[in-house]
């Protein structure tokens, strides 16, 4: 892959890249960090990558590990004011509720919904991701979907959600 290919690429997957870290880091300086290092770690090792068709599941996959490198030095909690907003891969902007609610919901959790429902990846495709089985997918889903339910509806609760 030459340089040329891997920028269009790179930029082709740029606002979805931000979109998964800011899920799992939240902090904005830490999201621009994982992506600036996702992309340094993906040009020193772009000859590994075997199929070229799968290159924005490669860099994603890259991208989580330095997620979770950057998330186990720094503390979890971030004040929600300083999240920003969750972008929509469409260019909008998803609900303020939705999403405090996704924000808050634990890690594990928050990465399967914004993989599956905001990024559009399959629940194939997000198992690879995160490295767990399918079932194990769905059952995140699941989870978050009642957690949300439960937030959307009943908002009276505080927010405060067990963590699973």
């Amino acid at each position: 892959m030459d340089k040329a290919d891997f920028t269009c690429r790179v930029l082709n997957a740029e606002s979805s890249l931000y979109r998964v870290a800011k899920t799992i880091l939240i902090n904005d300086a830490d999201c621009e960090d994982a992506v600036q290092e996702t992309i340094l770690r993906a040009w020193e090792r772009r000859d590994s990558l075997r199929q070229p068709e799968y290159f924005k599941t490669w860099l994603t996959r890259i991208l989580i590990n330095e997620c979770s490198r950057l998330a186990r030095k720094r503390p979890d909690t971030v004040a929600l004011e300083d999240c920003g907003e969750l972008a929509a891969p469409d260019g909008g902007v998803v609900d303020t509720a939705l999403r405090e609610g996704i924000l808050r919901l634990p890690r594990k959790l928050r990465t399967a919904v914004v993989l599956y429902y905001i990024e559009g990846y399959s629940v194939q495709e997000t198992a690879r991701l995160t490295r767990v089985p399918p079932g194990t997918v769905k059952s995140r889903l699941s989870k978050a979907r009642s957690l949300l339910r439960v937030r959307l509806i009943d908002s009276d609760d505080g927010g405060n959600y067990e963590t699973v």
